[in-house]
């Protein structure tokens, strides 16, 4: 949300992400988003220069609110329908998140931004996304990053760093690769959800990765290659 600001949220990218989910919308696709919150808040960073845990983490699921609150009104300005539903309860600005009542919503067209994280400190936006997957049925569950896929080593600091085109869970877990923490990969793994990893900064790719046109990695239990 922050672009090249590093900070804050730039209206021009939630707009272009807006943008390329009506298209997916537009293919027929149900469309739910988790929405974080680093840059506003980063509740592992506070917690490590000092802050309390959970009050560190509290504090970054509220950032994760602002940020699902801006993703709304692009969405709607663009024409969607749509619903934040929260984990922490809010109901001036947002549904409590009741599963049933996510998956109506989405049966209907609507797109559901599901925004505070889990609700429970400890537990990061890829853990509450692979949950959310789980909990609506998703077919796969979809990792916009800053980069172009899953990589043997941080490609930012190696120039010989090698991507994936597909990798297990278990590839992850064992290299211990950062592209999601081991417990939402875990959950995945055992729910046997796709994960595709794919650069949110190049246009276009969010329908690309639903129509299956093969960019980015692949993680799922097949092989590594």
């Amino acid at each position: 949300m922050a672009g090249e600001k590093g900070y804050g949220i730039d209206s021009t990218v939630a707009s272009t992400v807006a943008s390329e989910v009506d298209e997916v919308i537009k293919l027929g696709a149900q469309v739910a988003m988790v929405i974080g919150g680093g840059n506003i808040f980063r509740g592992l960073s506070a917690a490590a220069s000092g802050m309390e845990r959970a009050a560190a983490d509290y504090m970054g699921m509220l950032a994760t609110v602002m940020n699902a609150l801006a993703m709304q009104d692009c969405l709607e300005k663009k024409g969607m329908e749509t619903r934040v539903m929260s984990a922490i309860t809010m109901r001036e600005i947002a549904e409590p998140y009741i599963r049933r009542r996510a998956e109506r919503h989405l049966e209907k067209g609507r797109v559901v931004i599901c925004a505070a994280g889990t609700g429970n400190p400890y537990f990061s936006t890829d853990t509450a996304a692979a949950l959310r997957a789980m909990e609506l049925k998703a077919e796969a569950l979809l990792k916009a990053t800053k980069v172009d896929g899953v990589y043997d080593k941080d490609p930012k600091l190696h120039d010989d760093a090698v991507i994936f085109q597909k990798i297990t869970y278990l590839g992850i877990l064992d290299r211990k690769l950062k592209v999601m923490d081991s417990t939402a990969v875990s959950l995945a793994m055992e729910n046997h959800i796709p994960i595709i990893v794919f650069n949110l900064a190049k246009s276009g790719n969010i329908k690309r990765v639903v129509t299956g046109e093969g960019i980015g990695t692949v993680v799922s239990e097949g092989a590594n290659g």
